[in-house]
């Protein structure tokens, strides 16, 4: 009867731990906290010298832990991102992931090897381990919160937080492994197991992406079988590829990135179910996580692990990206960000528990130095990633307010699905009075009552549209029934140009810079330059100290751009400047600070 008492018992805690990680993330939202911090301090606080007292040290049960969510949260990342935003931000995330995580594991390596009582291999080893920026934390903060940074910027971000964990575990599990050695050496072998477990994953991850999109469509499975059915497929391909030698980690990733860009069965029910599964994956491994940190026993690591933490931040990681980011073209404030948002998480501590299970001297120093190391990262870099992205001018403005709709997948169809919008008082689809042609009306609902598309006639504010649309394209109509966002207070009155305006013209009309190489272009093929994406309702692109926003798109071309001023002094400035009296020796000032 004592065990049946004792799993009683362990059911009871680890529910309660669970329900505060969701209250807990209420909170994280409100404040901007990094979920992961707030996590890990409920584990902490659960833990041998929190309230509870938990004794938790199964380090191998961590590990099984910490795999399988990895793999479902790095999954859903590949699930959710568009191949379409990869246009210019490929090559630099997938530079940063790779030769941008070994200069960093080296970066940290020589601080560590000046800092503590560690070998040239053991200092490169704690790099590592601490190199990879975290998918979850970069995921949660970059998502929510109502900001939008600059597309490339972004995904830039989102592909290198997804692709770089298989880089570190590499690095880590080849270094672990070479320390067990009698006399450890690095050889010409290392670059034949980083080829092996690049080549093994990507070809299973995308090789498994395509079947399941295969499966799912000649499949009849039960209603609510299909996401259960992905999230399995994805557990499996991440443990096939690593039991065949290959990263499991990128094949999670890419067997995502590969399902959520085919047209599949059930998509809708499937990215709705991997938002609970990826909370729960979240909540499951930090709290595991942090029950195995022992808050007594960190303390004498803090001096040398703020020391590391600090080389990682200021120096180790903007040096990596300042060097991997020089032949694309980023300016110094997307530099700068992008080396700021290098946030460090359960990656890290996950693979801090390698030393330890494979019995490694120092294994505790790894451990309780990650720890630190993930803390600080989490304090200084997660509370200040949005402050940051304003004050480096990341944040772009919204063309549209976030749209709620509701979709429902139609079993046996593939070319549609049922989606559902509610009309607001603002809506574009009140003024223009008409819908896209490859949309079918099908019910509205208005005061509570269902009516055909017949009798409702013209929409009204507060119905409800319900109506057969493209998969692919849905995204598109979500600008037809968003309304106009409210744009901040920096921002002045946007002034509309037809998309072919020649830019020029534009920026000498309001004495906006303009580089002579992009002086023939459009509007719309400014935005599109600048941006790096093709024309679509939303786009921005800044130019001078101003935004170019795309309100209107028709065969992939720009038909309406709107120009912001990013604050409310700018309106001012441009009227001096535009001053039939004082334009002329405002201007005359102007070009001559500029010169100096």
């Amino acid at each position: 009867m004592g065990s049946i008492a004792f799993s009683n018992t362990i059911l009871l805690v680890g529910a309660m731990l669970v329900l505060i990680g969701v209250f807990s993330s209420l909170v994280a939202q409100r404040f901007g906290a990094p979920l992961l911090l707030v996590f890990l301090v409920i584990g902490m606080l659960a833990g041998q010298d929190g309230p509870l007292g938990l004794e938790f040290n199964d380090y191998q049960l961590t590990y099984l832990v910490g795999s399988l969510a990895l793999a479902v949260i790095l999954f859903d990342g590949g699930l959710r991102t568009r191949i379409s935003s990869f246009r210019g931000a490929l090559s630099p995330a997938v530079t940063l992931s790779t030769l941008g995580v070994v200069l960093t594991a080296s970066f940290v390596g020589v601080a560590a090897w000046l800092l503590l009582p560690l070998s040239p291999i053991e200092a490169l080893l704690l790099g590592a381990i601490v190199a990879s920026t975290d998918a979850a934390a970069v995921f949660f903060l970059l998502r929510t919160g109502g900001m939008q940074l600059r597309p490339r910027v972004n995904a830039t971000l989102e592909i290198e937080s997804g692709t770089n964990d298989p880089v570190a575990v590499f690095l880590t599990l080849v270094l672990a492994g070479v320390l067990m050695q009698p006399e450890p050496t690095i050889g010409w072998e290392v670059l034949g197991m980083l080829l092996q477990q690049g080549v093994i994953g990507a070809v299973l991850g995308i090789g498994g992406g395509l079947l399941g999109a295969w499966l799912l469509n000649r499949l009849e499975l039960a209603s609510g079988l299909h996401p259960l059915f992905v999230i399995a497929g994805a557990v499996f391909v991440f443990a096939l590829a690593a039991v065949l030698g290959g990263s499991g980690f990128l094949a999670a990733y890419l067997a995502g990135l590969t399902l959520g860009n085919r047209q599949a069965r059930a998509i809708p029910s499937i990215v709705s179910f991997h938002d609970t599964a990826t909370w729960l994956a979240q909540i499951v491994m930090f709290l595991a996580l942090g029950l195995l940190v022992v808050p007594s026993e960190l303390i004498t690591f803090l001096p040398k692990a703020v020391g590391i933490a600090l080389v990682l931040m200021l120096v180790a990681r903007p040096l990596a990206v300042m060097l991997c980011l020089l032949p694309f073209g980023f300016t110094r404030r997307e530099t700068l960000f992008v080396s700021w948002v290098g946030l460090r998480g359960a990656v890290s501590i996950f693979l801090a528990a390698i030393p330890m299970l494979s019995g490694l001297d120092n294994a505790d120093l790894y451990f309780n130095v990650a720890f630190f190391v993930v803390l600080i990262s989490l304090m200084l870099q997660g509370w200040t990633i949005r402050p940051a992205a304003r004050q480096l001018g990341m944040v772009v403005p919204r063309a549209s307010a976030p749209v709620r709709r509701v979709e429902v997948d139609l079993p046996g169809q593939l070319e549609y699905e049922l989606v559902g919008y509610p009309i607001h008082a603002d809506s574009p689809v009140l003024a223009r009075r008409r819908l896209p042609p490859w949309v079918r009306q099908i019910m509205v609902v208005r005061d509570g009552t269902i009516i055909s598309p017949e009798e409702a006639g013209e929409l009204r504010p507060e119905d409800y549209l319900y109506l057969l649309a493209p998969p692919a394209r849905v995204d598109r109509l979500d600008q037809v029934f968003a309304s106009p966002a409210e744009q901040p207070s920096r921002y002045a009155r946007p002034v509309g140009y037809p998309g072919n305006t020649p830019a020029a013209e534009v920026a000498e009309s309001w004495h906006l810079r303009l580089p002579e190489e992009e002086a023939e272009l459009t509007l719309s093929e400014l935005v599109e330059a600048r941006s790096g994406e093709p024309a679509r309702i939303g786009l921005t692109a800044q130019l001078d100290a101003s935004w170019l926003v795309v309100q209107e798109v028709a065969d992939g071309v720009a038909q309406r751009v709107d120009l912001l001023f990013h604050d409310p002094d700018r309106d001012l400035r441009q009227r001096l400047l535009r001053n039939r009296w004082l334009g002329r020796p405002a201007r005359a000032l102007r070009r001559w600070m500029d010169a100096s």
